[in-house]
């Protein structure tokens, strides 16, 4: 007989796990303050990166609100969300299903992007960059900056609608996006220099207001990741 394999939760799973316990028991109401991601840490006994990828997982479900310099606040859930079972469960039709709509939705994003960008979203998507560029071998930081790029697109659209639409099925697609970025890490044909160059050219085509470009860099990037993933799951 063949048996499920079991998947290990990480760290800041369980993390999220507390957090949303005690928000979706009540004991955390809409407007409360949360901890410091410091204090968190501490009562927690985890590391600080862990307490912030879980914030980053409960912000993407639209239950808390990470306002600079003030805090962590709880904030009222949306009233309908979209309900994804999570990545692990998924098999390879689904898997197809949720790239596609990540395809349809993504491209249109990266073009409305670059054409309603502000300084202030270019700036972000730099700092992002940045990062980027330094993420081979690290796990965490890969997982989180391209997280953080692809949301960081969505803001700049600067229709909090299409944002909130990509939050909603962001918790599946940081687990599809770890996923590939595995891959990519340990394949022979493939490396993070080459995610590094697909992602400097979507904000080159915005940076230059170019919506035609912007969409066909992110095609071109959404068209790797997805032939990648597939032929890995193929592959099992």
């Amino acid at each position: 007989m063949a048996y499920k394999k079991i998947k290990t939760k990480k760290i800041y799973e369980e993390v999220a796990d507390v957090l949303l316990e005690s928000i979706t028991s009540g004991k955390l109401q809409p407007g409360d303050r949360l901890d410091s991601v410091e204090q968190l840490a501490e009562q927690l006994q985890v590391s600080r990166s862990a307490v912030r990828e879980a914030l980053a997982a409960i912000k993407a479900m639209g239950l808390i609100e990470i306002k600079q310099g003030s805090g962590t606040f709880v904030i009222e859930p949306p009233k309908q969300d979209l309900l994804f079972p999570f990545a692990p469960q998924l098999n390879q039709t689904d898997i197809e299903h949720l790239l596609e709509m990540r395809q349809i939705l993504e491209i249109g994003i990266a073009g409305k992007a670059a054409q309603n960008r502000t300084a202030d979203d270019l700036t972000v998507l730099e700092n992002i960059l940045t990062k980027m560029q330094y993420t081979h071998g690290d796990h965490e930081l890969g997982e989180s900056t391209d997280y953080n790029f692809h949301s960081a697109i969505a803001r700049a659209t600067q229709n909090p609608m299409l944002e909130h639409l990509l939050a909603q099925v962001s918790e599946t697609m940081i687990d599809i996006m770890r996923e590939t970025r595995r891959i990519w890490l340990y394949s022979e044909k493939t490396t993070t220099e080459q995610l590094f160059v697909q992602h400097k050219n979507i904000y080159l085509a915005i940076l230059a207001q170019d919506a035609p470009a912007a969409e066909d860099a992110m095609r071109f990037h959404l068209d790797n990741v997805r032939a990648t993933l597939i032929q890995h799951i193929e592959q099992k």
